[in-house]
């Protein structure tokens, strides 16, 4: 008798039950909508399935006219603006700091403590501060998600530094490596596939402090009309956004995954998920 410890599902069998929660979910909403919307065929909460797809064709197809845009699309694009360059400049803030951070000893002494006291600030608690000091334009909202994951992800790629076995970067300096070499040629091969699965784990998080921003200070993106919309109790078009978001930081997740198994196939035979 097999351990259930030992018992790998097939391929089929692991997509089904990865769907089951999804499919539980969904009939559970429908059975929950027709409920209350025969109580009360004007309740909003749980609107009818079929009222998503009619806000949708509102949202997404019809040009708005007060601008003449088509607001899903435009809020898609502003907030995945706003995120591309959040992520990417945190990444390039983290790969630099945590390499320091974990190859040199003198960096690590005199910076590893400011950088786990900022990873440990709630970022939401700095967000006042931000809109007084970079205003309430685009600039704030990516300085906050910066401020949210690049010492999440610099610390991360410190400890992966440090694993790195001393006998290769004492190897590298017999054969008369400096330490600018030792790092371009040790430590960042090593260092940037864990930089991929670091952004994959901060991924939710930068989307959180992205909408958070888009919520309280914006004139576009997914944030922002979640919460315009509230106002009027339009679950019709707040869920089918939140759908989306999901769809997008998975969509992401995923992007970011294959990336990292076409570039680095060694790193990903060796357990990335």
């Amino acid at each position: 008798m097999k351990r259930l410890i030992n018992l790998k599902p097939p391929r089929v069998s692991a997509m089904m039950l990865a769907l089951l929660p999804f499919l539980f979910i969904f009939f559970a909403y429908v059975s929950a909508s027709s409920e209350r919307l025969a109580a009360n065929p004007n309740d909003k909460l749980l609107p009818a399935i079929a009222s998503f797809g009619d806000a949708m064709e509102r949202m997404a197809l019809t040009p708005s006219k007060r601008t003449g845009e088509r607001l899903f699309w435009q809020d898609t694009a502003a907030s995945l603006r706003r995120l591309g360059i959040g992520v990417a400049v945190s990444a390039a803030i983290g790969l630099v700091t945590g390499v320091a951070l974990g190859a040199l000893p003198l960096a690590s002494a005199g910076l590893s403590p400011f950088v786990a006291s900022l990873s440990l600030i709630p970022p939401m608690a700095v967000l006042p501060i931000l809109f007084i000091a970079f205003g309430l334009g685009e600039l704030s909202k990516v300085v906050l998600i910066v401020f949210g994951i690049a010492p999440v992800i610099a610390r991360d790629i410190q400890g992966r530094v440090r694993e790195i076995p001393r006998e290769l970067i004492v190897k590298a300096q017999t054969l008369g490596a400096s330490t600018w070499l030792v790092i371009l040629r040790v430590v960042l091969p090593l260092a940037v596939p864990r930089l991929i699965d670091a952004v994959r784990l901060t991924l939710g998080s930068a989307w959180l402090f992205l909408i958070a921003a888009e919520a309280i200070a914006a004139t576009e993106g997914l944030g922002y009309r979640i919460f315009l919309v509230r106002r009027y109790l339009a679950m019709d078009v707040i869920l089918p956004y939140v759908l989306w978001i999901t769809l997008l930081a998975f969509a992401m997740d995923r992007m970011l995954r294959w990336l990292g198994r076409k570039i680095f196939p060694w790193h990903a035979a060796g357990g990335t998920v």
